[in-house]
């Protein structure tokens, strides 16, 4: 499926035509600021999420389409303030994109993904200004989980990192230790920090995303438990721990079939 520029670019044009409207005509988007639009524009991309994960690319679609008019509305509402429009938004990516791959647009020559994404965070880092220290990208709102791995693929960037995931996983191991041993609750909650952010570690250097796997886990027991739920036949108040733990490998064995 190869995407049509004229295509593309009319239906464009009909969203930013929609969206003037709707500044004019209606009550609620006429309303509507950077601050109120925040929090519903961080629900969508967790939507887009959840669908990416379920592997529902209609869903991916309509999805795409939500955070697609959150964008054309920051730019509207940019537009209305003089501060950027549709046009900066698009062009400033765009110049972007082109200045972080030298290796395709200039000279650079680069050998695998790794140079890549090296070279992406030094230069980010020079555009930033050298005031700027390495972490400065990490927004502090980023969920802990996620912020603990782009710390770490920051630190990557720069060479700041492990030799080999032997070693990440020795320091695993000394942080479990070191959990294990902890006195008070102020050092347990400490050391089992430690233990997560090392854990992190080790997953990106295997190349597994932790979010995502922590992710589809989540899922994995929101099914299993749900099973128990719709086949017990009484309610699981009412049930024993070895009755509940009976559905629950009932659940395991459909999961295990599924996977073959």
């Amino acid at each position: 499926m190869n995407p049509n520029p004229e295509e593309s670019m009319a239906a464009l044009r009909h969203l930013l035509g929609i969206m003037n409207e709707l500044r004019i005509k209606c009550p609620w988007d006429q309303k509507q600021t950077f601050e109120s639009l925040r929090h519903l524009t961080i629900e969508e991309t967790y939507e887009l999420s959840d669908a990416i994960l379920e592997g529902d690319l209609e869903e991916v679609k309509k999805e795409l389409g939500d955070l697609m008019l959150h964008i054309v509305f920051y730019s509207k509402l940019g537009s209305e303030k003089n501060a950027f429009d549709i046009a900066d938004v698009i062009n400033g990516v765009s110049e972007k994109l082109i200045a972080r791959h030298p290796h395709v647009f200039g000279d650079v020559i680069v050998e695998n993904e790794a140079d890549v994404k090296r070279n992406w965070e030094l230069l980010k880092l020079k555009e930033k200004g050298k005031n700027q220290g390495v972490l400065s990208g990490v927004p502090n709102s980023l969920p802990a989980l996620i912020k603990a791995f782009r710390i770490q693929e920051k630190a990557h960037g720069v060479g700041f990192d492990w030799d080999n995931k032997e070693a990440v996983w020795e320091k695993v191991e000394e942080e479990i230790a070191e959990f294990k041993e902890s006195q008070n609750f102020d050092n347990t909650e400490n050391e089992f920090g430690d233990l997560l952010f090392s854990l992190v570690n080790y997953a990106r250097f295997i190349g597994i995303n932790p979010d995502t796997a922590l992710e589809k886990t989540n899922k994995k027991f929101i099914k299993r438990f749900e099973y128990i739920e719709a086949n017990a036949g009484k309610k699981l108040k009412d049930m024993t721990l070895e009755e509940m733990d009976a559905y629950w490998n009932e659940a395991k064995l459909i999961d295990s079939s599924n996977y073959n």
